[in-house]
């Protein structure tokens, strides 16, 4: 049963158990600052110049009074301001939370906010040297504002979450939330948004259902893009039932759901109760006249085409074309992806093109399936066309792509094309992978000529490449082929002292490679 986020206490215990377990460990009643940082309106103390000099102390150091006083001095001047900042941290100034205070501020009420991102995300970087935490931070922030203090507060605090979120440092996001509520200022519901689908992305589920449990506690109201957030929670975790509870909270809240929120309900049925079910509650949704998109559709074809229910998925595409939609090119993928899986290689081909002559600009993805269903029959030439073609159209084209073609023209025994494969590539700044190599080398030894093979071998070693069992294999066994027999021992050597233990299919290609070459 779904409860409102109102019955819920913020409670220390209920919170450990999703990952918030250190969003307590400040007290409510923070404590005043020691050291009171010169406000917007203050006026700096102005010091005679010979005790300026070289804004140092008595004992040669810098003093971090006098650093706030200049950049006081320099809060009408931010870009100034920052250079004179980072100039005393390249020299070896360590800036303490004040002086750092400070400089945010000025970034702040100029509204640098790449700047100010740039600042935080280096301060909150293991790396960095510094001697107080981001609630020393805020706390100094707090206590430094005397104008536009919320605002100052809450731009800040929406940056660090975002930042602590964009690298997965949850429990630190998390801290810097409760510390906001606890200076009294609200967090940002778009920004509690962002962190929860990043938690959700990160399958940390449980904590993102806990944040929106606690929005009430935060003083916020969730928005229609919270609840489908939460609607996405519960249907990756399967609970269907909470997740469609969600939509009784929205109307209770006066919101209309969206079809984002509809369509990943839907998606949730295919993955849990399977496409029919998903399929079921979207002809509802239309027949209700209710928000829906072209992904609620994709969803259901993509569930179908799982299963390998092609006709199905065909017969949703069709529909979905009826409905006025216009399938996207991961509704015809999904499709093309089956059929070319399945075998039904002509058909694919012709939904393909169909999906081209509809305006859809195809994907590497689709390429590669039915490149790969070409080589499979053995229409080379179809493929080297089909090739061809998207190169022509700007079609980006990947490795995979790449490598079935290169695999072709190996098998057609020409090296030469597959030479200039892989120079495209290099110029395309497309890195050649450890599959790319390997399928050069064995192309090499199928024509019968091993040293330009290994003349590959250790362009890929020298290139980063980590050469894998499958690249010694094809070795071992175009070695064996040739009747090489030392370089097989040789190579077995070499495994052995790169770490590489020899595999069945290593000794079996070997004995294959040396009846076939004529060694047995």
């Amino acid at each position: 049963m779904w409860l409102s986020p109102a019955k819920f206490s913020l409670s220390y215990t209920f919170l450990k158990q999703v990952r918030l377990r250190r969003c307590y460990c400040y007290c409510y009643a923070a404590p005043a600052l020691s050291r009171r940082i010169p406000t917007w309106s203050e006026e700096p103390t102005r010091v005679d110049t010979h005790q300026q000099k070289d804004d140092r102390s008595s004992s040669g150091q810098l003093d971090c009074g006098r650093v706030l006083h200049h950049l006081h001095d320099l809060r009408k001047e931010p870009f100034l301001a920052l250079s004179f900042f980072h100039q005393l941290k390249r020299g070896g100034f360590v800036h303490d939370v004040y002086t750092s205070a400070a400089m945010i501020r000025i970034l702040c009420f100029w509204n640098l906010d790449r700047k100010l991102n740039s600042m935080l995300s280096e301060l909150i970087n293991k790396e960095t040297v510094r001697e107080f935490s981001v609630s020393d931070l805020l706390e100094a922030l707090f206590d430094g504002c005397d104008v536009d203090c919320t605002k100052i507060i809450s731009k800040v605090s929406d940056a660090l979450v975002k930042i602590h979120a964009v690298d997965e440092m949850f429990d630190e996001a998390i801290d810097v939330l409760v510390r906001v509520q606890q200076l009294g200022v609200k967090p940002s519901i778009l920004t509690c948004n962002f962190l929860m689908n990043s938690l959700i992305e990160s399958r940390e589920i449980d904590a993102a259902v806990a944040i929106y449990m606690q929005l009430d506690c935060f003083g916020l109201q969730p928005n229609e893009y919270t609840c489908s957030i939460v609607v996405k929670a519960f249907c990756r975790k399967g609970c269907l039932d909470q997740a469609l509870s969600i939509f009784q909270t929205m109307e209770d809240l006066g919101m209309t759901p969206n079809a984002f929120a509809y369509s990943t309900y839907i998606e949730g049925l295919c993955a849990h109760n399977g496409p029919d079910s998903g399929y079921k509650a979207l002809q509802l949704l239309i027949g209700a006249k209710l928000p829906v998109d072209e992904f609620a559709y994709t969803v259901v074809i993509r569930g179908f085409c799982n299963q390998m229910k092609l006709k199905e998925a065909s017969d949703v595409l069709g529909e979905m074309k009826r409905q006025g939609f216009v399938p996207d090119v991961y509704a015809y993928g999904a499709l093309i992806c089956g059929l070319c899986s399945d075998g039904n290689l002509l058909d694919a081909v012709a939904l393909h093109d169909d999906m081209l002559s509809e305006g859809v600009k195809t994907n590497c993805v689709i390429v590669s399936s039915i490149l790969q269903g070409w080589s499979q029959v053995g229409k080379g030439s179809n493929l080297l066309n089909l090739f061809e073609t998207c190169k022509r159209m700007g079609i980006y084209l990947d490795k995979v792509c790449y490598n079935i073609v290169m695999n072709v023209c190996c098998k057609l025994g020409n090296m030469n094309a597959v030479v200039e494969l892989l120079a495209e590539m290099k110029n395309k700044r497309i890195v050649p992978d450890v599959v790319n190599y390997t399928t050069v080398v064995g192309g090499y030894f199928d024509e019968g000529k091993p040293y330009e093979a290994l003349n590959v071998f250790q362009e890929m070693k020298e290139n980063g490449i980590i050469p894998d069992i499958v690249t010694y294999n094809v070795l071992a066994s175009g070695f064996s082929r040739l009747g090489l027999t030392l370089e097989v021992s040789n190579l077995l050597l070499y495994m052995k002292d790169h770490g590489i233990d020899p595999n069945n299919d290593t000794f079996s290609v070997i004995i294959e490679g040396l009846c076939t070459g004529g060694g047995c």
